[in-house]
């Protein structure tokens, strides 16, 4: 289970609990706009697309300035078009075709008009699309980045589920609040702008009671509004539970069911659905009832400003120095309708943006997380020996590897690659207030296999995570070839270490690409000689294609004993002086054991090895066993030592084999 959920006590059933649906989990911090995040993401715009995205403002001026044009339009079209045809056909007078002349002509640039805003509604849906799918694209690739700088401690805190939610859900929506909510936005307050002053030009009286049923409007929707999107923000983190909790169910499925654990799985993933129902209902059950609010509310206004307009043009009132006619008064009908619907679309897309600003602020959040800090300067490279017999680096691939060592005074010096290990009074505690390490000591000289053995927690993983530098150390020191492991560069340091973990990860790719992760550039008979020094060659060649057989789904369709062989494999091939085997062979059996063990020895000759091992038959042959107990090393020495002390290694061993 993540680190997020409460253990159950003894006796307990293990249930998940979090906030309900009247929770504050459920309610989110309210719906506000986050400048700062906005800020931030629309510098991914203007860092790239600053031309583009200018461009696109333009067509949505363009756009929006042809459809007010066009409403205007109108009152030339019928007042100085159709009403005089008129006139003249019932004073009697004869319509020649020169009379048409003019209303062709205000058609024709209405025609002009409606194309040019249809143009440029297709160049703004063409760089925004590109725009938006650049700016995912950037940030995409700065998150991946910035996640392969991330130390472990960020990995075993955040379930994977979360994090996949940041290149899914969080990023959709950044999609659609870049490609439609913020020109939308943009275009409505143009539109708003535009259409008010064209209003105005018309009919101020008529213009004011607009904005009278406008301010009606917006006491309503903003209230909605509100509402709606604080549920919103709920609903992202309601979205990122259920996806870490379905990735923790899809990837534990067989201890599901081995344990007999469905309905409990079901009860807890009921509660969380729960909560993203009740967060989802509420945020899209108030933004939705905002359309026919505010359609019903544009609809009375709409049927108002008609009575009150035809009144005005019937009784020719001259408000204000302004005298509206039947064109008049159908132009002021269609921008009145101009006017409140952009409004509308304004306060419908604020809460896609305010969802957008909170997947945004979770993915900065991923990409402000402080990386893996590495202040080593110590590198290994080629070496060569001189004819002095000194070691100097080589440009080319020698076989040969150094540290190399700069000084203060300038001076470099090279100390060849061994393997020695030394652990000094080392204390470490994976939270400052809870030491789990206590003044461990070790020594592990070149060619050394050294084998811990102790009850689960006693701290055997958590001293070969140290010498990796997944973690640092609070107190003491670890050296390796005599020199303070935080001098050395973290790549440079695990670069000279092969690692074989108990769970084995295997990626989509072939055989041969899977076991050539451990060196890139190796050649096929590398691959082979190590396959063959795992004892993996034989199952190999007998897959469907052999070292080119497809793995897909962490090699789901091969037995745990091969996906082990091949990691180990993977490991031979790197070709490290320093090798760490925790619980190696403790996915394969007894019979297969024996197969891998001597493929094992060849792979730890002339290596510095630690082997973390529960089965005591795979340490007896360890050159120095320590027994671990509560972080503390209580024991040391060989297999024989060991046993004729009759302590807890040899109540361990005569008791059982296998540790509890």
């Amino acid at each position: 289970m993540p680190a997020r959920r409460r253990k159950p006590e003894a006796g307990q059933t293990v249930m998940i609990k979090r906030g309900g649906p009247g929770g504050p989990r459920a309610v989110g911090k309210g719906a506000k706009l986050d400048p700062k995040t906005l800020k931030r993401l629309l510098g991914y715009i203007f860092k790239n697309y600053k031309l583009r995205f200018f461009f696109v403002f333009v067509c949505i001026i363009v756009n929006a300035l042809a459809g007010v044009a066009a409403s205007l339009f109108l009152q030339e079209l019928i007042d100085g078009n159709i009403t005089p045809l008129l006139e003249k056909k019932m004073q009697g007078q004869t319509i020649v075709s020169d009379d048409f002349i003019p209303l062709l002509w205000t058609i024709g640039r209405m025609a002009l008009i409606y194309a040019a805003g249809i143009i440029c509604a297709f160049l703004q849906q063409r760089l925004m699309v590109t725009i938006s799918q650049g700016v995912q694209k950037s940030i995409r690739d700065e998150m991946f980045e910035k996640m392969q700088r991330l130390p472990i401690s960020y990995f075993d805190r955040n379930t994977h589920g979360d994090i996949m939610s940041h290149y899914t859900n969080d990023i959709d929506t950044l999609r659609q609040m870049l490609s439609q909510s913020i020109p939308q936005a943009f275009s409505s307050l143009i539109t708003i702008v535009s259409v008010f002053i064209a209003m105005c030009s018309l009919s101020l009286p008529l213009t004011g009671f607009v904005i009278l049923s406008l301010f009606v409007m917006m006491l309503i929707t903003g209230k909605i509004t509100g509402k709606s999107g604080k549920y919103f923000i709920a609903q992202q983190s309601s979205i990122a539970e259920v996806n870490g909790y379905i990735e923790e169910m899809i990837n534990g499925q067989k201890v599901v069911k081995v344990f007999n654990h469905e309905e409990p799985s079901k009860e807890a993933f009921d509660e969380l659905n729960e909560e993203l129902y009740v967060n989802a209902r509420e945020a899209n059950g108030f933004a939705n009832t905002l359309g026919p609010i505010n359609n019903n509310l544009g609809h009375l206004q709409y049927a108002l400003i008609a009575v009150l307009g035809g009144a005005l043009a019937i009784f020719r009132i001259d408000l204000l120095g302004q005298t509206l006619k039947i064109g008049g008064i159908a132009s002021f009908l269609q921008l009145s309708r101009s006017f409140t619907m952009p409004i509308n679309q304004i306060v419908q897309q604020f809460n896609f943006i305010i969802m957008a600003l909170a997947g945004a602020k979770r993915i900065f959040a991923l990409i402000d997380e402080e990386p893996e800090t590495d202040e080593g300067y110590v590198t290994l490279v080629n070496a060569k020996k001189n004819a002095n017999g000194e070691i100097t680096e080589s440009e080319e691939r020698t076989g040969m590897w150094a540290w190399k060592h700069p000084h203060g005074t300038g001076e470099v010096s090279y100390t060849p690659l061994k393997g020695e290990v030394t652990m000094n009074d080392v204390d470490f505690g994976y939270v400052p207030e809870k030491i789990v390490l206590h003044n461990v000591t070790l020594y592990a000289e070149p060619g050394q296999k050294i084998a811990f053995v102790g009850s689960t927690g006693a701290g055997k993983t958590t001293i070969t995570n140290l010498i990796n530098r997944f973690y640092d150390i609070a107190d003491g020191k670890i050296r390796y070839d005599g020199i303070n492991i935080n001098k050395i560069k973290k790549d440079a340091l695990r670069h000279s270490l092969g690692m074989v973990l108990q769970s084995t990860n295997l990626f989509t790719g072939t055989v041969m690409e899977n076991i050539r992760y451990g060196k890139l550039d190796a050649t096929d008979e590398e691959v082979y000689a190590a396959a063959r020094l795992a004892n993996a060659d034989d199952f190999i060649r007998r897959l469907p294609k052999g070292y080119d057989t497809m793995l897909t789904e962490n090699g789901a369709q091969l037995s745990q004993g091969q996906r082990q062989l091949i990691a180990i494999a993977r490991a031979a091939i790197a070709d490290p002086p320093v090798m760490i085997l925790d619980e190696a062979t403790s996915s394969i059996d007894t019979r297969t054991e024996e197969i891998v063990q001597k493929g094992m020895d060849g792979l730890m000759k002339g290596r510095t090895v630690f082997v973390i091992a529960h089965r005591l038959s795979t340490v007896k042959n360890s050159d120095v066993i320590m027994v671990l107990e509560k972080g503390r090393i209580i024991e040391r020495g060989n297999h024989q030592k060991l046993i004729s002390e009759k302590g807890r290694y040899y109540k361990l061993y005569t008791g059982a084999f296998e540790l509890d």
